[in-house]
């Protein structure tokens, strides 16, 4: 079997469930592999590469002898159970991303992250790591944002102009930052709106890059410092929601001349794709 099809249905009352669970601390949903995340579709449309049909055939079994991936009686359908059902109805129900992904980090520290953020400000955290293994949890929107800006590069914020592939190449530490608002048609996502954050960490000092809305292929130095970033990257995920998630954020914190910038500047872009 190497395409599969997962029927994810949701138990009255787990959501809600779950969320109160969240506010008591983190919820672990365990480690997968890349092909145990494409057999139950899991984060497929985020993914850059692809394993191959024999090992996606071996994910399946594998799940289902640890029960995680059953036949549906008189069917051709699966339905995915236990904690990686749970991954996969949080995600479905996601429409923003945080992708980011860093250079530089030490031995046993995940290279990138995947935050699907919730209207009700629980994220769904994805981390991978060197060896291709993808760590789930279920974490408050502000912890897992806190836990990414704990990863990213730091140092004090450079204000001036600086030329982004000199400071690139020689970073000791970087990272690019997308975040994706995006739709889902059936099982698919489509992508709406997207942009990118580039941060570089040289000498101690912090450089902030995103693209020029008149050029986005040209990074400018924004001068923001590490609080900024995550600050920046929240609000770029929230407008995918409704009502009071974004008004709740916008009272929490009142954003500096820079990060307004910044922010305006990206969403001048993202308005023109």
């Amino acid at each position: 079997m190497t395409e599969t099809q997962s029927d994810v249905g949701v138990p009255q009352g787990l959501i809600e469930a779950l969320l109160h669970l969240v506010r008591t601390g983190p919820v672990p949903l365990g480690g997968y592999s890349l092909a145990e995340m494409v057999a139950v579709d899991a984060v497929v449309d985020f993914l850059d590469e692809m394993p191959s049909e024999e090992e996606v055939g071996e994910a399946v079994r594998s799940l289902a002898a640890r029960q995680l991936l059953v036949a549906l009686p008189e069917t051709d359908r699966l339905q995915v159970r236990g904690d990686l059902g749970i991954a996969v109805v949080f995600q479905q129900r996601a429409r923003s991303v945080i992708d980011a992904r860093i250079t530089g980090t030490e031995p046993g520290q995940p290279w990138r992250t995947l935050l699907l953020p919730q209207p009700e400000g629980v994220a769904l955290e994805v981390l991978v790591d060197a060896i291709g293994i993808y760590e789930l949890s279920l974490r408050e929107t502000d912890d897992a944002l806190r836990r990414l800006r704990e990863r990213l590069p730091t140092g004090e914020p450079e204000h001036g102009p600086a030329d982004p592939d000199d400071v690139l190449a020689a970073a000791g530490r970087s990272a690019l930052v997308t975040v994706t608002q995006y739709s889902t048609l059936e099982s698919a996502e489509s992508a709406e709106l997207s942009g990118d954050v580039v941060l570089a960490e040289q000498s101690g000092r912090l450089y902030v890059f995103t693209r020029d809305p008149a050029d986005p292929v040209r990074l400018v130095s924004q001068g923001l410092d590490d609080e900024e970033v995550i600050e920046l990257v929240r609000s770029l995920s929230l407008p995918a929601f409704e009502g009071g998630g974004e008004a709740q954020a916008t009272a929490q914190s009142s954003p500096s001349a820079r990060l307004a910038k910044a922010r305006a500047s990206l969403m001048r872009r993202l308005r023109r794709r």
